[in-house]
């Protein structure tokens, strides 16, 4: 009787089981497809996203090589990286911004340099070694004529230690001093840096140097 009982019930599950799959069948099959279409759309938006990255690193490649090139004209290495900038993945765009602002500089035109750094620098998207770099290079172009409390809250954002622009940031501090006249502080500001072995030579050399003609300056 058991059995009998047994495979009754077995006949019933396998009964229902088929009403269910004749009811809902569209359901399984929409839901397959939905499952396929997403793994098809990633495979080909990662697709579109490394031919991006690609086209991306020629152009900015191009532009690099034709900078190196002896005569080559700057107004168009600059409108192709505007062009990076506004459209390129966000690591080229960041790049093309601040080569580009390098050219402007390099060109006289300060505004414009310091407008793109600043974008970079306020850009949340940007790495941040690159946020911090743009803020640094800003403030240095802005050093003998913006607001030097502006100037000093920036840098001391980046001087702090575990910055990696930390002593650059600390050497415009101590021009930032001189400028204003603290001369007392811009000493004690180049005298940690002179001695800093952690700073590159080159700012350590600079740091000394200003220490020199400030003791020379105090002799007179």
């Amino acid at each position: 009787m058991v059995d009998i009982f047994d495979e009754v019930e077995e006949d019933l599950r396998a009964e229902r089981t088929e009403r269910l799959l004749k009811k809902y069948a569209w359901l399984l099959i929409v839901l397959v497809a939905a499952v396929i279409g997403a793994a098809v759309g990633w495979q080909l938006w990662n697709r579109y996203q490394t031919s991006q990255d690609a086209a991306a690193a020629a152009r900015y490649v191009a532009v690099q090589n034709a900078l190196e090139r002896p005569g080559g004209a700057r107004a168009d290495q600059i409108a192709t990286l505007d062009q990076l900038a506004a459209s390129a993945p966000e690591g080229y765009k960041t790049l093309a911004r601040l080569r580009a602002a390098g050219l402007k500089a390099d060109a006289g035109d300060a505004a414009g340099a310091v407008a793109l750094w600043n974008e970079v620098a306020a850009d949340a998207g940007a790495d941040r070694l690159f946020r911090d770099l743009a803020s640094l290079l800003a403030t240095e172009r802005q050093l003998d004529r913006g607001d030097p409390a502006q100037i000093e809250a920036r840098l001391k954002v980046l001087a702090q230690p575990d910055n990696p622009w930390s002593t650059l940031a600390q050497e415009q501090l101590a021009m930032l001093d001189l400028r204003q006249g603290k001369l007392d502080e811009a000493r004690r500001k180049l005298q940690v840096l002179s001695f800093d072995i952690e700073s590159p030579a080159g700012l350590r050399a600079r740091a000394s140097a200003l220490l020199a003609g400030l003791g020379a300056q105090a002799a007179k």
